[in-house]
């Protein structure tokens, strides 16, 4: 009897933020799309793990590099930020499709990156200037359509890969399907001047702390994106299909809670959820890691799922709370800056442990990361809610 008022409340927080919504869920298809086919690029550049993760760098620098640009391009492009990025992002995809060496595939990685990155903080931004304006929480829902679209482009990929389609058959199609839609991602900036009183210097204390919870839930996710299917396929000898519903596992279990996480939103304060998810997805982290069979592994993906779907979005909501709003745009880049940073950290060390100790050890430390987040919440806890508002 309670479902329809929290159902309500997910689709009236949707149609709020239907346009930012729509960018969410085209950056969601295209790296589910991708995540699943982490084991076939891999396998036409023919490197180990540890080399595979260290050319994984090149998406996650072009992704750190685009966050501080970002604030410029949004101010340049203003109402047409999220069309100038959603193209830029879906014509980067061409690149990775015909690299085929490691430096190729890191530059064309780099490419994506950035396209990426700016598309990212521009409608995260979108997401914050609403929640602002109608006093309302909005971020859990719209990282929830990432979710569901990237189940959906994971799903997809299983279906590719079962029929021995190359990647760029769907990166075409869904490419065309993003571009017919760019004319419904115009959407005006809500410009605020700093008040004559305003204070000098940045909140840099603020930015680092819920940055901190971003970059341990972003690096837990970009963890179980790349190398779940991996794990699937070569430490438990699943097929094709069975590695792909890794990532499409982990999407639809991020988009459950990323729902769920905006209904519980509106009656806890954000760390409370953090404390809660942070226990969960470790949980799922460690089932992943000993699953003697991929059905294990899917429940340990879907745990880690549903706790760590919450705890990057409660991080960049709280960002946009606790600073001044004319400083809301650039702080929720910055915060972006040092959580993104983790697509850059992760690949890396999932990739060197795997070499050293084997997947399974990896995601143990995964577990480790996510507890973490704990006391980064309760710092969180002690710092002042701004008041004003647009």
């Amino acid at each position: 009897m309670n479902a329809t008022p929290r159902v309500m409340n997910i689709l009236s927080a949707l149609s709020i933020s239907r346009k930012p919504a729509l960018a969410f869920v085209i950056i969601g298809l295209f790296w589910g799309y991708y995540a699943a086919h982490v084991p076939v690029f891999k396998a036409v550049l023919g490197v180990n793990d540890a080399i595979f993760g260290v050319i994984l760098l090149g998406s996650a620098t072009g992704l750190v590099t685009a966050m501080f640009a970002a604030p410029l391009v949004d101010r340049y492009f203003g109402a047409r930020g999220m069309q100038i990025g959603a193209a830029l992002f879906v014509g980067a995809w061409v690149f990775p499709n015909f690299a085929t060496t490691p430096w190729a595939f890191a530059l064309s990685m780099g490419i994506v990156g950035l396209a990426s990155g700016i598309l990212d903080v521009v409608m995260n931004a979108r997401v914050s200037e609403l929640e602002a304006q109608t006093r309302r929480s909005l971020m859990n829902a719209n990282h929830a359509m990432f979710s569901v679209a990237y189940a959906l482009g994971a799903g997809i990929a299983s279906i590719t890969r079962a029929a021995d389609l190359p990647p760029i058959y769907a990166f075409v199609v869904l490419g065309a399907l993003v571009l017919i839609s760019l004319p419904y991602l115009c959407m005006p900036v809500v410009q605020v001047d700093a008040p004559a009183d305003a204070a000098q210097r940045y909140p840099l204390w603020p930015i680092c702390i819920c940055g901190g919870i971003v970059l341990i839930a972003f690096m837990s996710e970009a963890a179980v994106e790349t190398w779940s299917a991996l794990h699937i396929e070569r430490t438990l000898m699943g097929n094709a299909v069975e590695g792909a519903l890794g990532p499409a596992m982990l999407g639809l279990t991020m988009a459950v809670g990323r729902f769920s996480g905006q209904v519980v939103s509106d009656r806890l304060r954000e760390v409370q959820v953090v404390y809660w998810a942070a226990g969960i997805s470790a949980t799922g982290a460690v089932i992943a890691s000993f699953a003697p069979s991929p059905i294990f592994a899917y429940i340990g993906f879907g745990i880690l799922g549903l706790g760590v779907s919450v705890i990057g979005p409660m991080g960049l909501a709280l960002v946009g709370k606790v600073v001044a709003p004319h400083l809301r745009t650039e702080a929720i880049s910055k915060a972006a800056v040092i959580g993104f940073s983790g697509f850059f950290f992760a690949p890396v060390l999932i990739g060197l442990t795997s070499q050293a100790f084997g997947l399974r050890i990896a995601f143990l430390c995964i577990a480790g990361l996510l507890l973490l987040a704990i006391p980064f919440a309760r710092l969180a806890a002690r710092l002042p809610i701004q008041q004003g508002e647009n």
